[in-house]
């Protein structure tokens, strides 16, 4: 089962109340606390997970939220290296390597992004996340390289998580799928949930359920039996990228949770020990939270993709 959790079950106590009231109301458990559960999957009703903090619910429909074992009030500083793409007193820019975790949580008490942070800024981050999360704006997977934004200050936190809520923030990955995306180009569009038969897994669910999601790709480079392509975001969901290229056919290769590589693709990807999705955030832009200039980063594809493209190119 993996690490332990408490259940609150009861009902709701009167109708018209928004979820995450009435569900803070009922468990003791902050509004904040309710919400952040609800985008875990972690909130059910009437035995059916639910993800928004919008719904209104009729009284006495029964409820159970599973809460995940406390984790350490404050993260350790720790020497880890980083790759800094850029810095200014109230932002970082990391180029984080296939591997390493963003933040601590059960399963991962440190030897995270976060915890790297903390030694490298020497504490110097928004405390907006919470000590567990101290600075994080956004995630990309542990599995998954590429560029993310951390806040030294609240102010540029509070910019920041503005533009990634309205969306204006520019992210795109590089991804070698598995075949050739017909039409080479194109946009996927697919409300995202948590599964109901995996709690690892993310999937599409009908509108209304989910959260709302927009990627759109177009093929770089065809290669033998795969494709390099790139995924531009108009959203940033759990698992957006995987997720959205798995239902048009295409899942990326290495991905461990919504990828089977054909037969033709498994001895490559085994013998050079290709053992992550074929995932990269390459390109990452945003308006300055604070000097209000436009800024813009793009990160070249790790070692590790380049050999599999180049073995994928014979």
């Amino acid at each position: 089962m993996g690490s332990a959790e408490s259940i609150i079950e009861g009902v709701i106590a009167e109708d018209g109340l928004r979820l995450d009231k009435a569900l803070a109301d009922a468990s003791g458990l902050s509004r904040e606390r309710v919400k952040a559960l609800l985008g875990e999957g972690r909130i059910a009703l009437s035995g059916k997970p639910v993800s928004q903090a919008s719904l209104k619910p009729a009284k006495d429909t029964p409820f159970a939220i599973r809460v995940p074992e406390a984790i350490p009030a404050e993260a350790a500083a720790q020497d880890i290296p980083l790759v800094v793409a850029y810095e200014d007193e109230h932002l970082i820019v990391v180029d984080k390597p296939a591997g390493l975790v963003v933040h601590p949580a059960a399963g991962n008490l440190d030897g995270t992004l976060v915890n790297a942070l903390l030694h490298h800024c020497a504490g110097q981050l928004s405390g907006i996340g919470g000590v567990a999360r101290p600075g994080i704006v956004h995630r990309i997977d542990k599995d998954t390289s590429g560029l993310l934004v951390a806040a030294k200050s609240d102010a540029a936190h509070e910019g920041l998580a503005r533009q990634f809520a309205d969306h204006s923030i520019v992210r795109a990955y590089r991804a070698v799928v598995g075949g050739r995306p017909i039409p080479p180009a194109g946009t996927v569009r697919g409300a995202i949930a948590r599964s109901t038969t995996n709690r690892k897994k993310m999937a599409l669910v009908e509108d209304g359920r989910g959260k709302h999601a927009v990627t759109h790709y177009r093929t770089l480079e065809p290669l033998s039996n795969a494709s390099l392509v790139e995924c531009r975001l108009e959203t940033g969901r759990t698992h957006q990228v995987r997720v959205h290229m798995a239902s048009i056919g295409h899942a990326l290769l290495g991905d461990p949770v919504y990828g089977r590589a054909s037969p033709r693709l498994r001895p490559i990807l085994s013998a050079l020990g290709f053992q992550r999705q074929a995932l990269h955030a390459a390109e990452l832009g945003f308006v300055h939270p604070v000097t209000g200039k436009s800024v813009h980063f793009i990160s070249e594809l790790p070692e590790d993709m380049v050999t599999l493209i180049g073995e994928l190119r014979n």
